[in-house]
């Protein structure tokens, strides 16, 4: 899958944080959609499929670690990044426990964020990989065993 059909949704109450995040992924080729809190976020994976959602951990209407079990999983799985400016120990052990892929402090440096997402889908790929080898694997050795099933009452 090229790098233009990744899509990303950037979930943060704050506008500008938004917006240049935005136009950050989208000179790199992204698609991406933004939400300024939990709910539209939810909507919104519900009706489009994303490779990646960044989320900060402090939205009006829920927490960012709540958010991540809400939206609607994906195949392969969406990779979750939560961004916060209230780092602590608890809140990372937290969101990993509950689902996070990646966890950025806030203010995130591009580089970093881009070298985050970036790994985070080629990961996404491999499990994707992964998992189509394995589907056809398995077609291959129930079609043998069929196969064989069919010789024995003939």
């Amino acid at each position: 899958m090229s790098q233009s059909k990744k899509r990303i949704l950037v979930v943060d109450d704050d506008e500008d944080i938004q917006e240049t995040l935005k136009s950050l992924l989208t000179k790199k080729g992204y698609l991406v959609d933004t939400a300024n809190n939990g709910a539209i976020a939810i909507q919104m994976s519900e009706s489009t499929p994303y490779n990646l959602a960044l989320l900060d951990m402090v939205l009006p209407d829920m927490e960012g670690t709540q958010l991540l079990v809400k939206l609607k999983p994906t195949t392969p799985r969406m990779r979750k990044i939560m961004v916060t400016g209230h780092a602590s120990l608890d809140n990372a052990i937290r969101a990993v426990n509950m689902g996070a892929d990646g966890y950025l402090i806030k203010p995130v440096s591009p580089p970093e964020l881009l070298r985050m997402i970036e790994d985070q889908l080629k990961r996404q790929e491999d499990d994707e990989r992964l998992t189509q080898e394995k589907i056809t694997s398995y077609i291959e050795t129930r079609i043998k065993m069929l196969e064989g099933s069919k010789g024995n009452r003939e």
